[in-house]
């Protein structure tokens, strides 16, 4: 019997934000209905490369989330080999400029890895764009200019916070994939900034979410995938 929620797994991403090997395995075993996992930059170090076919192994797809940053030279080679490891999805910084992000595109060729620019990272807000960054545009403003390069660059999709995914999917259109991190039940309490519930992420043209902490922290992690699955499809009891 399908259950409403099938539909529901092809557009949640979990972050297996932990650092080791066994901590992993017990989220995949906890969470089996998970078809979308993330590897980030913790866990890559931590358990080392063979994390990835181990992942795969399990029937499992890879979001690979390292964030590649360089000149476009280094970028296209550590892409070709990412990319060449069997993942889904790798993340390069948007703000490499048009130049590596060609070279990283360029690298993916022959894989079905598919490329995704970050934008402007969930933990930072408009002081920290502005101030900081020294960057004379708001967030929004930012986002999509980042997006548009990627897309000018051939990157098939971006990395955004929800609060900018619309105007993303308004200037880029219906093809360009937007993958939302920084989703919460509830605002604050952690370091993600700019963050919406995962219905909030659909309405404004998300097609993946990504939720990590609220899940794989909870006490009870089947509980809050559901609570996260639910609010997706815009259920208003959970």
């Amino acid at each position: 019997m399908v259950s409403v929620l099938d539909s529901v797994w092809e557009h949640l991403i979990v972050a297996l934000d932990v650092p080791s090997w066994d901590q992993a395995l017990e989220l995949l075993r906890l969470l089996p209905q998970v078809r979308w996992w993330k590897v980030g930059l913790e866990l890559y170090l931590g358990a080392g490369s063979e994390i990835v076919a181990v992942v795969r192994g399990q029937g499992k797809r890879i979001f690979l989330d390292l964030k590649l940053h360089d000149i476009p030279n280094t970028v296209a080679a550590a892409t070709g080999i990412l990319a060449r490891q069997g993942v889904d999805l790798l993340t390069v910084h948007a703000s490499g400029g048009l130049a590596m992000l060609r070279a990283a595109q360029q690298a993916t060729q022959g894989t079905t890895c598919r490329l995704l620019g970050v934008t402007l990272l969930t933990s930072l807000t408009a002081p920290d764009l502005q101030n900081h960054l020294h960057v004379p545009l708001d967030p929004l403003d930012y986002v999509q200019h980042l997006a548009q390069t990627c897309q000018t660059a051939g990157i098939p999709g971006v990395v955004c916070s929800p609060w900018e995914a619309a105007r993303v999917r308004q200037s880029c259109g219906p093809d360009l994939l937007i993958v939302t991190p920084g989703i919460r039940l509830q605002p604050g309490g952690d370091d993600q900034a700019r963050t919406c519930t995962p219905a909030q992420a659909r309405q404004q043209g998300a097609d993946w979410i990504v939720v990590g902490r609220p899940i794989t922290r909870a006490p009870d992690p089947q509980a809050a995938l559901l609570a996260y699955a639910h609010n997706w499809l815009g259920d208003p009891c959970c």
